[in-house]
C-alpha cells in the first residue's frame, strides 16, 4: 500500500491527513535504517504536507 494519502490532482489533500501519513510512515520505520526509496516516499509526503498547508493558507487569507 502506498503511503501516499491519495493520487496526485489538483485539489490537495487536508494537512492534517498528509500530516498522519507522515506520522505513520516514520512510524513503521522507527529504529531502522532508512533506504534510499524510503527517503524518497518520506519527500513525496512532505511535498504533499506542503501543497496541502499552502492551499489552508491561502484559503484562510482569501477568507479575510
Amino acid at each position: 500500500m502506498s503511503p501516499t494519502p491519495s493520487a496526485h490532482t489538483d485539489v490537495p489533500v487536508p494537512a492534517a491527513e498528509a500530516n498522519e501519513s507522515i506520522r505513520r510512515f516514520v512510524r513503521a520505520r522507527r529504529g531502522l535504517a532508512w533506504s534510499a526509496q524510503d527517503m524518497a516516499e518520506y519527500a513525496v509526503l512532505l511535498e504533499i504536507w506542503t501543497l496541502a498547508v499552502r492551499a489552508e493558507i491561502s484559503q484562510v487569507v482569501e477568507a479575510a
